[in-house]
């Protein structure tokens, strides 16, 4: 650039030049000086270039970067000057000399804003980082004059306070946990509650506060991450009812399961003492009875040796399905219902209404050669039409069926739709295809010619079977109730006693259903069956349809 452009700039930038200076210099003679270096500095610079897309950004660079070398010079430590010298430097740190022994303690300074309150945090950036008028800031947030002032000298305060203190990180920093499993009881939304935890992030969160209200500060040094994205975070989370506002802090308002392996054996011998009465006793009633041969209990699973005149039910077949179901379905005028769904469910903006519960593995567990683990587990699902319902559950040997989203499980739909359509009419190759794919019918002959099919899985056409089904659960679960209640009453005893207080009313209304509905206790009995030779394994076509009931609803 020629000498009289370059000349002709600087002239232009003399005063608001010394209007920078002076207003982050402790004197007027420091800023004299200063904003004769920076433009100095700026006029050789433009003679030796000729290639300035932005002369403004060029200069202010040139400014800024001038500033912070006086800063290095004129103070030892940054900790020691208001936020007014620092705000240039905080705005931009790599303009920083690499050698600068400041670098380090800017940058803290610049995290510790991200730790003020968000209204704090908006002032700040508006008045030192926008340059905006004080009063400008308090229409646009519409809030006082003077609150934006005490704002804005809180915030120096809070500054300092922080520089100066050494901030505390958990292990969670660096070994952030994962939740094991997520799930609800209760109705689905619009969102899945797998949105809700689709981070890492959001899962740290609410396991940070699990047991103790923490304010956002206090759960961003335990993450190691900038209070900022958890404050967006912990927002979404509360307003969908997965943490509480206690005052200023935050508390997790569901269930993280992260059980001991005291309380973990502990519910694995409880289970298999009360399955090894109930199952056992259940399998023998049904076996030595005739009501595995009843006609209204319809299952086409045949045995190898079966023939057309000599149809043999496949009863190992049926049982994996009526053992559950009857678990599942009895002993409910037995059931204390002390505390209603109602009582503990949420209900969320998205039209959910439900009990959210996670898990965690616990680490360095010691547990029984022999203890039970729970995979793959899904219901007791049920899902009804005007005439069916269909029930279910999803185990290891099943593998995993169900798909759940605000809308229901649609295979479950699709079936009971099916079915009800098959009574009466042909249906369509492609959803007999679907079917057969599955394992819910099998097919025989030319579809346009002879055609037969034979729905699989099992179906029970009345009310009145059920009801004889559910009467021998009944029987047994009254005849061991108080001993099941004694078996139980240590173990849930020990469970409240581990969760926090605002929620033992929620695992309460769980621990009504020990030995009745819970997963557990269905996969206990399947176990306990197995182990001792009663059931046999599945064949894996029968593992497509198994455990699944379609039931009439008249």
């Amino acid at each position: 650039m020629n000498r009289q452009d370059a000349e002709k700039i600087i002239t232009e930038y003399l005063k608001p030049i010394f209007g920078f200076t002076l207003k982050r210099c402790k004197n007027a003679h420091d800023a004299e000086d200063l904003a004769q270096e920076i433009a100095l500095k700026s006029f050789r610079a433009l003679l030796y270039k000729d290639d300035i897309g932005d002369v403004n950004k060029f200069v202010w660079t040139i400014a800024h970067n001038t500033l912070s070398n006086y800063y290095r010079d004129t103070a030892k430590s940054i900790v020691g000057m208001s936020i007014d010298e620092v705000a240039d430097i905080i705005a931009d740190p790599d303009s920083i000399f690499d050698d600068n022994d400041n670098a380090v303690t800017i940058r803290r300074l610049q995290s510790e804003i991200a730790h003020l309150s968000k209204l704090q945090r908006k002032i700040v950036i508006a008045y030192y980082f926008e340059n905006r008028k004080q009063a400008d800031i308090a229409k646009d947030l519409n809030i006082p004059l003077g609150t934006v002032k005490w704002h804005l000298f809180e915030a120096k305060k809070d500054l300092k306070r922080g520089m100066d203190t050494m901030r505390k990180t958990s292990e969670l920093k660096f070994n952030p946990i994962k939740f094991s499993s997520i799930g609800i009881s209760g109705s689905i939304g619009t969102k899945s509650t797998e949105e809700f935890f689709r981070s890492a992030l959001s899962q740290n969160i609410c396991y940070c506060v699990r047991n103790e209200a923490k304010t956002i500060n206090d759960i961003a040094d335990a993450l190691g991450v900038s209070p900022v994205y958890v404050e967006t975070e912990v927002d979404f989370l509360e307003e969908y009812g997965f943490l509480k506002q206690v005052n200023e802090k935050y508390i997790a308002n569901f269930i993280i399961s992260e059980p001991t392996s005291e309380l973990l054996t502990m519910k694995d011998a409880i289970y298999k003492k009360a399955a090894d009465l109930f199952a056992n006793e259940l399998y023998d009633e049904l076996i030595n009875s005739d009501i595995l041969d009843d006609e209204n209990i319809f299952c086409n699973q045949m045995l190898p040796n079966s023939t057309q005149e000599k149809p043999l039910r496949d009863k190992n077949f049926l049982l994996w399905s009526l053992i559950p179901y009857i678990a599942a379905m009895s002993g409910e005028k037995l059931i204390d219902k002390a505390i209603s769904f109602e009582d503990v469910a949420t209900i969320r903006p998205d039209g959910a209404h439900n009990i959210a519960y996670a898990s965690v593995t616990s680490k360095n567990l010691n547990l029984p050669d022999d203890y039970i683990f729970m995979k793959d587990w899904c219901g007791p699902f049920y899902n009804e039409s005007e005439n069916y319902m269909l029930w279910r559950v999803d185990t290891e040997w099943s593998g995993r069926r169900i798909e759940v989203s605000q809308h229901g499980d649609e295979v479950s739909r699709r079936i009971l739709s099916l079915y009800k359509h098959e009574e009466e009419y042909l249906l369509s190759k492609e959803d007999y295809a679907y079917l057969s794919e599955h394992g819910y019918i099998k097919t025989w002959g030319d579809y346009d010619g002879v055609f037969k099919t034979a729905w699989q899985i099992v179906i029970l056409k009345n009310k009145e079977i059920q009801q004889r089904l559910i009467a021998i659960g009944n029987k047994i679960k009254e005849k061991y109730y108080d001993k099941f209640n004694t078996i139980k009453a240590p173990y849930v005893d020990a469970v409240l006693k581990s969760v926090p207080k605002h929620l033992r009313k929620v695992k309460a209304y769980e621990l009504q259903y020990i030995f009745h509905a819970d997963g557990s206790f269905l996969l206990y009995c399947i176990v306990t069956l197995l182990n001792n030779g009663k059931l046999t394994p599945p064949t894996e076509e029968q593992k497509k349809s198994l455990s699944t009931i379609i039931l009439s609803k008249t």
